[in-house]
């Protein structure tokens, strides 16, 4: 669980570095970048520091609470290109170039990749929809141009989502946090920071990069999962255990199905396909951590000698997950049912 974009007070910010390690611990985040702005810098008159002050300070406490923390940092342009990341930059003073393409080439330079800041964000997009200019594609070609926020803050980007798709790029989500995160988001009424699900190989820096490089990683925002089809689908399988699959039951009595919800995100189904034979409940809510029972039955009175005796694949949409501009993500739960005919 990361979030790639914290400013602390050496930009426009107003957290001490080791702020953003603790309160991140705190929440179980496994990893965090601090990207302070290079170029907006309101505190500087009473601030004396270079551009890699921030996380010198905060790196200490990230050792100690088995945090991993990416040096960053925010590149601030007009739109075009807009408000870029620079990630596991190596030295952030070297970054201080006039021409934006002199930071990114430099970036590249230093091993480093670039995400797109809040490509909607409406000081730049007065109507909040995100474009796609020529300078993105020339940063298409450099190859470390690697994701882009499809979500910042409470602001989504569905668009944005699509280019992901299109252009093979990594889906991300960040708070873009300014201030404590407590202050923006009340945990007592179950609120939290978006955060990027990286799907790494193991708990490192450099899975991580690996991970984000590749493009495996989906957004964790309010009640809501956004990524690609091939990410979610196994997230929500193991997410999701079954009581049993197979059911016998005569004329139109219930079967009773249980499906117990293992993870702490809240489910909301909708029967995408209706079976011909066997009713289905319309609408499923999985609670987190929690198990709920559904039940089904032969539509009809089973007539004749035959019981119905078949494979149903009950297929649900999850509306709270996104896998496209406008596109759920789809189950099929698999349940083998008998029906005889009523005694």
């Amino acid at each position: 669980k990361c979030d790639f974009h914290l400013h602390t007070v050496f930009s426009d910010g107003n957290v001490w570095p080791t702020f953003r390690v603790q309160e991140a611990w705190s929440e179980g985040l496994d990893a965090i970048a601090i990207t302070d702005h290079l170029e907006y810098l309101p505190k500087k008159e009473y601030l004396k520091a270079d551009m890699n002050t921030s996380v010198a300070i905060a790196r200490p406490a990230a050792k100690q609470h088995g945090l991993i923390l990416i040096a960053g940092a925010e590149i601030t342009r007009k739109m075009p290109p807009g408000h870029l990341n620079a990630l596991f930059v190596k030295d952030a003073n070297a970054l201080v170039k006039d021409d934006w393409k002199d930071v990114v080439l430099e970036a590249k330079k230093q091993d480093a990749i670039i995400m797109w800041n809040h490509p909607g964000w409406v000081s730049q997009q007065p109507d909040g929809i995100a474009r796609w200019y020529e300078e993105h594609t020339f940063l298409l070609g450099l190859g470390n141009f690697f994701g882009a926020e499809v979500v910042n803050g409470t602001d989504f980007y569905p668009e944005v989502l699509q280019w992901c798709l299109e252009k093979n790029l990594t889906v991300l989500g960040s708070s873009d946090s300014h201030d404590p995160i407590k202050t923006e988001y009340d945990p007592l009424k179950g609120e939290h920071r978006p955060i990027t699900l990286v799907f790494a190989t193991e708990r490192s820096a450099e899975a991580v990069r690996e991970a984000l490089l590749a493009g495996r990683t989906a957004v964790y925002t309010r009640n809501e999962l956004i990524g690609r089809d091939e990410h979610l689908r196994p997230l929500v399988h193991a997410s999701l255990s079954w009581s049993g699959t197979t059911f016998t039951v005569a004329g139109r009595e219930w079967a009773h199905v249980m499906i117990t919800n293992l993870s702490q995100l809240g489910f909301d189904l909708v029967l995408a396909t209706p079976d011909d034979a066997i009713q289905l409940p319309r609408e499923l809510r999985l609670e987190p951590g929690r198990s709920t029972v559904f039940s089904l039955r032969a539509r009809s009175v089973v007539e004749g000698p035959h019981a119905i005796d078949r494979r149903v694949n009950a297929v649900y949409s999850i509306k709270n997950c996104l896998v496209g501009n406008g596109r759920k993500l789809e189950i099929a739960f698999p349940l083998d049912v008998r029906i005889t005919r009523a005694n």
